[in-house]
């Protein structure tokens, strides 16, 4: 009983607990929901065999109860008979058997009244222990709803520890990441690359000049050479003189026509 008692104790205490409280005073709370899944565990396990030990002898008192009862029954019908044939022989002159059964009929109703006594006993016993199955029961019940909350909290909680997490891994690349930031890597890295197409660009135009230069002084070479010959020749007395050819017009018949008239 003492055993049954500490238990029914227990899971008192347990189902009165507020969770939301052991909560807020608890460091890690997944770790602080894992412990109450352990200990409700354990302690519906224990409440289990508890209420199976508890009905067992329950049904051993109430099968030795119905026995007393059974007992006060077929004592009594005992006695009955007994007197009745006591009452049958002393009518018939036979009082000696009439006295024998007579004695039965008194030890009859002396075994009824033990059985009488046994059941009047049995009885407070029994509602006892029917009164504390029926404790047990309900707090097993209660025991397993608020296990079953406390899963629940524990996966939710799990789950909402395990999004705000993603989300901060998510944050913090971001963060690292950040395209609109002139100081990011990337837009530094985009910088070099401009630095670099620029330099290309002015690279092409500096060829480009150096090309054109090169046509020039070609040029200049020739009209120099040209140059120097003709002042050769014309200290030589024999410079030649640009002759360009006369252009020949060729009449056509209208203005043959207009000639004539």
């Amino acid at each position: 009983m003492a055993q049954k008692q500490s238990i029914l104790g227990r899971i008192a205490q347990l189902t009165r607990a507020n969770i939301n409280a052991l909560l807020d005073r608890a460091e890690d709370p997944q770790k602080m929901l894992d412990q109450l899944v352990r200990d409700y565990t354990n302690n519906i396990a224990e409440a289990e065999q508890a209420i199976a030990q508890t009905i067992g002898n329950l049904r051993l008192a109430e099968q030795d109860y119905n026995e007393d009862v059974a007992s006060v029954q077929e004592w009594g019908n005992k006695a009955l008979a007994a007197s009745r044939k006591a009452d049958a022989m002393r009518t018939a002159g036979n009082f000696a058997d009439a006295d024998k059964f007579d004695n039965l009929a008194r030890i009859a109703l002396q075994k009824q009244m033990d059985a009488e006594s046994q059941v009047r006993s049995a009885q407070p016993m029994i509602e006892s222990q029917r009164q504390t199955v029926e404790q047990l029961k309900t707090g097993l019940v209660q025991m397993r709803e608020k296990l079953g909350q406390l899963r629940s909290r524990r996966d939710s909680l799990v789950a909402r520890q395990k999004s705000a997490q993603a989300q901060q891994t998510v944050q913090s690349a971001i963060s690292s990441i950040n395209v609109l930031d002139p100081t990011s890597e990337l837009s530094r890295f985009e910088e070099v690359v401009r630095r670099e197409e620029a330099k290309a660009i002015g690279q092409t135009e500096i060829a480009a000049l150096s090309l054109d230069s090169q046509f020039a002084e070609l040029t200049r070479s020739s009209n120099d050479i040209e140059l120097s010959t003709r002042l050769a020749a014309l200290k030589a007395g024999d410079a030649p003189i640009a002759q360009i050819a006369p252009t020949v017009i060729t009449p056509t018949e209208a203005d043959w026509a207009l000639l004539a008239e």
